[in-house]
C-alpha cells in the first residue's frame, strides 16, 4: 500500500508542509498553517546565471600578460585574443596533459584511470550507485506518522494481545470453569476406554462408552460464553479510548485513520468481530483458530501502515502513545489531524 499524493506535513520539519507525489517529496515547502493549492506545486524556475564582474583594472582573459595571442586575420579593428599560458597545450591544459585538459593517465572523459565509462568508481553500478544498491530504488520513503504519532511496532502489538488473552482466560476460569468441568466429565469415560484399548493394541471401536448429547451442548455453551466474555472485555474499552489493558501496558492505542478521536462503539465492534467472532468456529476443525492466526500475522505484510485485517475493516491504525514527562507545551501551529502521510 502506498500513500496517496497530496500535501502533508514534512517529517523533517514539522513547521512546513510539502507535496508527496506517491514516490517522493516534490517542490518547495510551505508553512504548515498556509492553505495548500489543489494540485502539485508549480515547477520551480531555473536559477538565473550570475556573471561575475571583474574588478576595475584587472587584466582580462584577452589581455592577460604573458599569454600568446591567437592568430587571426589582420584587418582593421582586429583585437588579438589571448591563448593558453606559456607551456600549456592546445586545449588549455599543461604540457603533457590529455587532449581534453585531463591529467596524464586519466580517461578520455576526465575520469581517473580504471573508472567506468560513465564516470563511476570501479565496482559501482552503471548508474553511479554503490555496490549492493537496488537499481531504480532511489531510497526508502519516509515512515507514515498518522496524526503526528509513530506507528506501533509488531512486537508491542503482539505482547499487548498476549496480555489481553491472559485477562480473558482468567475471566473464563471464573465464569466458564464449571461448564468446562462438566464437559470433561462427559468425555472422560469415552477417552479413558479409548486410551486403554490403544495401549493394548485393540483398534476396535465396538463397546466404547457413547458421548452424550449433553457434551455437545456443553461445548457450544463454553465457546459462546468465551466469545461473550471477550466481547464484553474488549469492545467497550476500545470504543472509549482505543486501549485495552494490554495496550495500556505497552503504550499503544487504536485510532481512526481520518482523525485522532475515539473509535466509538460501532467501529470498535467491527474491529473486534473480524478476530473475536471466529472463536465460534473453533469446534469446526479449528477453522476459527486458523482465521485468527492469519489475522494476527497480517500486519507483517501490510505496508506502510502495518494494519491487521480487523484494522482494515474498521479503518483504524495502531500508534504509539507518546510519553508525557511534563506539562504540554503550547503549539503556535497546531497540527491538523489526519494530514500526515
Amino acid at each position: 500500500m502506498s500513500v496517496e499524493p497530496g500535501w502533508y506535513v514534512d517529517p523533517a520539519d514539522r513547521e512546513t508542509r510539502r507535496y508527496w507525489d506517491g514516490e517522493g517529496w516534490l517542490g518547495a515547502a510551505i508553512p504548515v498553517d498556509a492553505t495548500p493549492p489543489d494540485g502539485p506545486p508549480p515547477p520551480e524556475p531555473p536559477p538565473v546565471p550570475v556573471t561575475p564582474v571583474a574588478p576595475a583594472g584587472a587584466p582580462s582573459a584577452e589581455t592577460a600578460p604573458g599569454w600568446p595571442p591567437h592568430p587571426g586575420p589582420p584587418h582593421a579593428g582586429h583585437r588579438p585574443q589571448a591563448g593558453p599560458p606559456p607551456g600549456w597545450g592546445p586545449q588549455n591544459g599543461p604540457a603533457g596533459w590529455g587532449p581534453q585538459g585531463t591529467p596524464p593517465g586519466w580517461g578520455p572523459q576526465g575520469t581517473p584511470s580504471g573508472w567506468g565509462p560513465q564516470s563511476v568508481p570501479p565496482g559501482w553500478g552503471p548508474q553511479g550507485t554503490p555496490p549492493g544498491w537496488v537499481p531504480g530504488w532511489p531510497g526508502r520513503p519516509p515512515e507514515p506518522r498518522p496524526h503526528g504519532l509513530r506507528l506501533a511496532g509488531y512486537g508491542r502489538r503482539l505482547v499487548a494481545r498476549l496480555i489481553d488473552f491472559a485477562v480473558v482466560f482468567a475471566l473464563n476460569v471464573l465464569v466458564n470453569g464449571w461448564f468446562v468441568w462438566r464437559w470433561l466429565e462427559e468425555l472422560t469415560p469415552y477417552w479413558r476406554e479409548a486410551f486403554r484399548r490403544g495401549m493394548e493394541g485393540n483398534t476396535s471401536s465396538e463397546g466404547l462408552p457413547p458421548i452424550s448429547e449433553q457434551a455437545g451442548l456443553l461445548q457450544v455453551a463454553i465457546v459462546a460464553i468465551a466469545t461473550a466474555l471477550w466481547l464484553a472485555y474488549e469492545v467497550p474499552a476500545m470504543a472509549g479510548n482505543g486501549q485495552t489493558i494490554g495496550k495500556r501496558v505497552m503504550r499503544i492505542r487504536a485510532v481512526p485513520i481520518e482523525a485522532d478521536q475515539p473509535l466509538g462503539f460501532g467501529r470498535a465492534l467491527r474491529r473486534w468481530t473480524t478476530l473475536g467472532m471466529s472463536t465460534l468456529l473453533w469446534p469446526c476443525f479449528g477453522i476459527g483458530l486458523l482465521i485468527q492466526l492469519i489475522d494476527s500475522v497480517s500486519p507483517l505484510v501490510d505496508h506502510p501502515l502495518r494494519r491487521a485485517l480487523h484494522d482494515r475493516r474498521a479503518l483504524t491504525v495502531v500508534v504509539e502513545v507518546p510519553a508525557t514527562t511534563g506539562p504540554p507545551a503550547t503549539d503556535d501551529h497546531p497540527q491538523p489531524s489526519g494530514d500526515t502521510p
